[in-house]
């Protein structure tokens, strides 16, 4: 397939695993926390990618206190992490981008995204919907309906990048254009490209919003 060009008036980006390395240290918090508490990893690691920490001990550990818990899994997170690292061509592309014309949209805690970010030398957005912003998380349309309403932009102007389902599939609820970042998958046919990182995408700054070149999607299995 060819190079996909795409015009947006601002980009949401989602941090874990679309701008930063960062899902073995998400499994290696959560692995501490079900030793903590003596529960069985695997059903927490099957759904803990792109998801807020609440919506896992709601669904898997409903008797356990959220608000102890939530700040549990931050201390652990910043305990057990690893020094993140950006996915490649992830700071230059931000450096790129007027303060305006983006905004991180996380299912993680605002300590817990300042502190990835700041460790892993990228900058800081203007504006950041976290997962204490919103009463429902991805999947959930909730978090960029609100990054979209925030800057004053139609969701239709803004294109997001997500590595999870569960990312993908609320930007698309939302009605936001999607390019998806790695899988071993393409996992919607409505998004606008699938990449394996920053590399090789052009971003124009113009007056009337962003102008993306996009290279060529990945090709049907990753591997």
């Amino acid at each position: 397939m060819s190079a996909v060009r795409v015009k947006a008036a601002a980009l949401l980006l989602d941090m874990d695993g679309t701008l930063v390395h960062s899902t073995g240290d998400v499994e290696v918090v959560w692995g501490r926390w079900c030793q903590h508490h003596g529960l069985d990893p695997a059903p927490v690691l099957a759904m803990c990618h792109g998801v807020r920490s609440r919506e896992v001990i709601g669904a898997l550990a409903p008797q356990l206190d959220m608000a102890v818990e939530v700040a549990l899994l931050d201390d652990l997170e910043m305990e057990y992490a690893a020094a993140p690292i950006p996915l490649d061509g992830a700071r230059r592309r931000l450096e790129q981008l007027p303060s305006t014309r983006w905004a991180l949209v996380t299912s993680a805690s605002r300590r817990v995204a300042e502190h990835r970010l700041l460790h892993a030398g990228l900058p800081l957005p203007r504006l950041l919907v976290c997962a204490g912003d919103v009463v429902r998380g991805k999947p959930d349309p909730e978090p960029y309906l609100l990054a979209s309403s925030r800057l004053g932009l139609a969701p239709a102007d803004c294109l997001v990048f997500e590595d999870a389902p569960a990312g993908i599939a609320s930007a698309l609820q939302a009605g936001c254009q999607v390019v998806q970042m790695g899988g071993t998958r393409r996992y919607d046919d409505r998004l606008k490209g699938w990449l394996r990182d920053w590399r090789g995408i052009e971003i124009e700054v113009a007056p009337d919003g962003l102008h993306l070149h996009l290279p060529a999607p990945l090709p049907a299995e990753a591997g």
